[in-house]
């Protein structure tokens, strides 16, 4: 059965399942202005904490319903990457990467020092792999964003952490939409939802295939999302299903000659062999909430997650699979002026993978892993404009390696890792209900991967260490009256050490090693303005500014006998800057345009290769229609990379050259390029 096919069974399951015909909102509406990603009223839910977000101890960012789709829809960096001091890189729909702060900038071809969750349900393998990117936004009715080593709650990932939070359904209805765009991108997508007087039902199906701009860049994606929730007196149960099915090739990276001359061309060695990727995951969680005693809630999870992928490769292929299951309960408890949540997350992983080379086995190995981590928070509000908060987390990771190919030898080890402390401490002081200071120090950590612990040979090298960082953090809030100024300001310094840096030994072989010290100090700025809003022509006008600057150094690293201290970390711009500009002339209408910055930045440890800094600009144009009132029709389409700016959007950092090729550095980004949809509700 092929990827269209499939899509279109899951699309007509869907319809089949919807009930009743009655108007629901819809993410494509324009007809009301979108919040900001810094709100001073929003509720927050990744602290554990009520309140607004003017009075959280720390600093985190919020992306709203209507602040997930800027673009196309296609992908989730247009979002993120309006987040200051946040990068996502974009390869191709199947190569991202998420730099959080500096943390991650290393990593070759995925995100690894950051933790996602999905309705608080972990995403994050046990790897330390994250891909919140592969999650369709249709389905997701908001994003919080904890930036840096500062989150005892959510695993105490060094780049910090990514909770997603699905729509539920608030009333019976649906709707479906279609989207065609350059490369032969098309996008269909379908909602539908059950409100009943218990219980709530809503499913979310998108199909998105494209041709690809490069050679060997074909893509085909079918995401299905369905969350229920039941009720009853002092109680709620939930279930989330999620359901992704990918195929695509994979162009790689270029050298600096096809780079400049021919970036629509995939890499030789990947094209000859007709490289690719074809995955099926899905999750499926069940949680119950329920109040013991007043003042006393308590909560579990129970989920399972199932992996299958293959990938050729033009070294060897990769066949492997993984089966992981766990729970995640907490308390908590409001009494006054105090609030306190603790609880524990377990996940045990089972990894196989076989490595293929001209279709013969040359490697067999089974992973078994397995990671807890408990954790507490209290929050103390002594008087109504304090707000302090103390935190801790115990984090436990096993990993034990069978080797199932023996022809050279038995190389099954176990590595225990050592316990680790995340503590974590923070301070709001909101005099007003206009402006508010916060100040924060927390502690994260990131293991080495499976196969960053395994050495050239193949043997684990109980040498390697988690790497180790703590935080430190102060800003400002403010809210003027009348949404007319929201403002935010923060400056953190990081250190890490045991900095955990993967290494190419070969084309095929990757390994760990420890590469001391480094230190990472910036500064974040994001701002909404509301600079008109008048109930005729020419409307309503906001303008949406996000700013950060970084000096990320190497204080203490050596490799291969060479002293890299002082030099700055590559693969992190050394600033970013982004404007979001959103009109609304009439009442149905809506132009945006969104520019951003990304400033230069070294590609290698030495500093001897540099990447200048580029402009992007972006143009989105929607229109409701309402030609039958109890059926709205929203119209819309865009314009992305307007300037048609030549520029890598993903930069593979260190790349080596194997014989007399260049090295690979870099993912072309997509040039100027087109697209136009349209959504019914109903």
């Amino acid at each position: 059965m092929t990827g269209h096919q499939k899509g279109a069974l899951i699309i007509l399951f869907t319809l089949f399942s919807m009930r009743s015909a009655s108007q629901i909102a819809d993410s494509s509406a324009v007809a009301t202005l979108p919040d900001s990603v810094l709100l001073g009223n929003v509720q927050v839910t990744a602290y554990r904490t009520t309140g607004r977000l003017l009075t959280i101890p720390g600093s985190i960012s919020v992306v709203n319903r209507e602040n997930l789709v800027p673009t196309d829809g296609t992908n989730l960096a247009s979002s993120l990457n309006l987040i200051p001091g946040v990068t996502m890189q974009t390869g191709t729909y199947l190569t991202n990467r998420i730099v959080i702060r500096g943390m991650g900038s290393r990593t070759p071809y995925n995100s690894n020092r950051i933790r996602a969750y999905l309705n608080e349900i972990p995403l994050t393998s046990s790897d330390g792999v994250s891909t919140p990117e592969e999650i369709d936004l249709m389905g997701i009715e908001k994003i919080e964003l904890i930036k840096g080593p500062s989150s005892s709650l959510y695993g105490s990932g060094l780049g910090g952490s990514i909770n997603m939070y699905t729509l539920e359904a608030d009333s019976s209805g649906g709707s479906a939409g279609i989207q065609y765009g350059s490369f032969n991108t098309i996008k269909a997508s379908l909602s539908g939802s059950y409100k009943g007087k218990r219980a709530g039902l809503r499913l979310n199906v998108s199909h998105l295939t494209s041709d690809g701009y490069r050679e060997n860049n074909e893509y085909d994606k079918t995401t299905a999302l369905a969350v229920a929730r039941w009720s009853g007196k002092g109680w709620s149960a939930s279930s989330t299903l999620l359901f992704i099915d990918v195929s695509g090739g994979i162009p790689s990276s270029l050298g600096k000659t096809l780079y400049e001359q021919a970036p629509w061309q995939a890499a030789a060695t990947w094209k000859t062999v007709n490289a690719y990727k074809d995955y099926s995951k899905g999750l499926m969680s069940l949680s119950l909430t329920g109040r013991i005693k007043p003042g006393l809630t308590g909560n579990v999870a129970v989920f399972g997650r199932i992996n299958d992928s293959f990938e050729r490769r033009p070294f060897n292929d990769l066949d492997d699979k993984s089966l992981s299951g766990g729970f995640r309960g907490k308390l908590n408890y409001r009494s006054g002026k105090t609030e306190v949540t603790a609880g524990m997350e377990m996940l045990s992983e089972q990894y196989e993978w076989k490595l293929l080379t001209n279709n013969l086995l040359t490697g067999e190995n089974r992973e078994k892993r397995n990671h807890f981590n408990i954790f507490g928070i209290m929050y103390l509000k002594p008087v109504s404009t304090l707000n302090i908060s103390f935190a801790s987390a115990l984090n436990y990771t096993a990993y034990m390696l069978t080797d199932k190919y023996l022809q050279n030898g038995d190389q099954s080890e176990k590595r225990n890792f050592p316990l680790i402390v995340s503590p974590r401490a923070g301070i709001n002081y909101s005099p007003s209900g206009i402006v508010s200071f916060y100040a924060s120090a927390g502690h994260g950590f990131s293991l080495p991967s499976p196969e960053e612990t395994l050495l050239p040979a193949g043997d684990v090298n109980h040498n390697i260490l988690p790497e180790t960082g703590w935080q430190l953090e102060t800003g400002s809030r403010l809210n003027l009256p009348g949404e007319i100024l929201k403002l935010e300001g923060t400056v953190y310094l990081i250190g890490i050490k045991n900095l955990l840096v993967t290494k190419r030994i070969t084309e095929d072989i990757f390994t760990g090693i420890n590469a001391g010290k480094t230190r990472h100090l910036g500064f974040e700025l994001v701002a909404r303005a509301l600079l008109f809003r008048l109930k005729s022509f020419p409307g309503s006008l906001n303008a949406d500014l996000s700013f950060n600057a970084s000096v990320n150094r190497f204080i203490d690293f050596t490799d291969d006998g060479q002293s890299y201290d002082g030099n700055l970390l590559p693969g992190i711009p050394r600033q970013n800057l982004s404007l979001w500009l959103r009109w609304i002339p009439f009442e149905d209408s809506e132009l945006s345009v969104q520019m951003q910055y990304s400033g230069d930045q070294y590609i290698n440890d030495s500093n001897s290769i540099s990447y200048p800094g580029y402009f992007t600009c972006n143009l989105r144009l929607g229109r409701q229609l309402r030609a039958i009132k109890a059926i709205p029709v929203n119209l819309y389409g865009g314009i992305n990379n307007i300037t048609d700016t030549r520029y890598s959007s993903m930069i593979i950092v260190n790349a080596i050259g194997f014989g007399s090729s260049e090295p690979r550095y870099y993912y072309p980004a997509l040039p100027r390029n087109y697209y136009a949809g349209l959504r019914i509700s109903f």
